[in-house]
């Protein structure tokens, strides 16, 4: 976990996706103290998640363990751990916003920088592959309640 210059990061509870603190075994934990325990801590990403935040719950907090193409105060991005395209890169906010519809001008920073980030993203996939494609899902297509941006290309890949 990175810091974040404003706002709360998701961190991961034994309860769900909370703001702030959480509390560990010992107690209310800090987001330093969090952090600390997050970098020695592992995650199975080989095995479904069942959660209802992923970014929040997994790649933000596990971020070392992912194949990660921009990471900075504000946005990660990384590619999908189950790709649904050859190429499949996820971006997503750190700070959590649960969807494109709930964007607020609260989040305003979040977003432009969201926004840079996809940019880059798209541009290096479409300048290597020749094309590229971005798209957030809403509602019930949505299946983790934390915006994020998929950019992909290429052909679908065949799902078991």
């Amino acid at each position: 976990m990175r810091g974040y210059a404003g706002g709360s990061l998701c961190v991961p509870t034994r309860r769900g996706t909370q703001r702030g603190a959480v509390m560990g075994p010992f107690g209310c934990l800090r987001l330093t103290e969090v952090a600390l325990v997050t970098r020695l801590a592992r995650v199975d990403l080989s095995t479904p998640y069942h959660g209802i935040d992923f970014y929040c719950d997994v790649a933000i907090p596990f971020a070392a363990q992912l194949s990660v193409v921009h990471d900075d105060e504000r946005v990660l991005a990384f590619h999908h751990t189950r790709p649904f395209w050859e190429t499949h890169i996820v971006v997503v906010p750190k700070r959590h916003i649960a969807s494109f519809t709930s964007v607020t001008a609260a989040d305003e920073q979040d977003m432009r920088a969201l926004f840079s980030a996809v940019q880059r993203v798209a541009g290096g996939v479409e300048t290597a592959k020749g094309a590229a494609a971005v798209l957030t899902n809403l509602g019930v297509y949505q299946d983790s309640k934390h915006l994020h941006v998929h950019v992909h290309s290429g052909p679908e890949l065949a799902r078991p």
